[in-house]
């Protein structure tokens, strides 16, 4: 595989719990945007993105 193919496929891995949350409707997408962007490269900050954008959504 080429080297490009990597780099978009870690980019769309790296941006999952963003998608999540803007796919879900959650309240708090943007930050979760904003932790994921910051914070996504570690580990910990990935999982505590895809956490947020795990919680339950407020039905109206």
């Amino acid at each position: 595989m080429e080297i490009r193919t990597f780099l978009v496929l870690g980019a769309v891995l790296y941006f999952v719990p963003t998608a999540v949350a803007f796919a879900r409707g959650v309240r708090n997408a943007g930050s979760v945007l904003v932790v994921n962007l910051f914070l996504g490269w570690t580990f910990l900050g990935w999982v505590v993105a895809l956490a947020m954008a795990a919680r339950s959504v407020e039905r109206s």
